[in-house]
């Protein structure tokens, strides 16, 4: 099946304002640009050099999103044009965001990552933590990041009851934070969860954005990263 047809087989799944990221890291940009010629302007990409590469080559119009662990010395390579950054796990990135940002003369969005898997290799803020570090109000001192949401990955794993209540302590916990620290900010309005296996349960506990790669690309080829 071409990419076009799996392209739309997944739209017609999402639900009314929840936003598709193609997952592109480690794919051509041939199999991007046919992705984009079917009318998708999303692409998720988790590793710098690649992202700037391809970048450079494709369509202006393509909103670029980091959906991988980002290392603070590789910010300022895609500060210049970056739509939005899922993956802020620490304040140190955060500022580091807003430095290079602001040498860019950019806003930059970004998405508090959670970690709420049961998996010791996923990055993020535990609940608990999140909450502390807003509760700081640093963030507010930063000219050049916006806070948009929050961004988490589920346990790899086939129990969907626990998957489930993983989205949910998300949803939820979006729900305490915007009351609590957003109430008046328009901008604090993502949920950036579910990929290719558990985006269906993803957009029942309240994701407005699901990053879907293999199902759309295939299986990628390592070999290029």
């Amino acid at each position: 099946m071409m990419i076009t047809e799996k392209l739309q087989q997944v739209k017609a799944t999402l639900k009314p304002g929840v936003r598709l990221v193609a997952v592109s890291k480690f794919h051509p940009t041939e199999a991007l640009q046919e992705a984009y010629d079917a009318g998708q302007r999303i692409f998720g990409e988790s590793h710098v050099q690649e992202l700037v590469a391809k970048q450079e080559t494709l369509p202006k119009d393509i909103e670029w999103h980091f959906i991988g662990h980002l290392q603070t010395n590789k910010v300022k390579y895609i500060a210049p044009f970056i739509s939005l950054i899922h993956s802020v796990d620490s304040v140190k990135l955060l500022r580091e965001i807003d430095k290079q940002a602001a040498k860019a003369d950019r806003v930059v969005d970004v998405l508090l990552q959670v970690h709420v898997a049961k998996e010791e290799t996923k990055f993020g803020f535990t609940p608990d933590e999140l909450l502390d570090m807003l509760a700081t109000e640093e963030w507010k001192t930063l000219q050049h990041v916006r806070l948009a949401g929050l961004m988490a990955m589920a346990t790899n794993t086939d129990d969907t009851a626990q998957i489930a209540r993983e989205f949910d302590t998300v949803s939820q916990l979006f729900a305490t934070a915007k009351e609590r620290f957003f109430a008046t900010e328009p901008a604090f309005r993502e949920i950036s969860m579910g990929m290719s296996g558990d985006y269906l349960i993803a957009q029942e506990h309240g994701s407005t954005m699901v990053r879907i790669g293999t199902t759309i690309f295939g299986q990628r080829n390592y070999g290029n990263g």
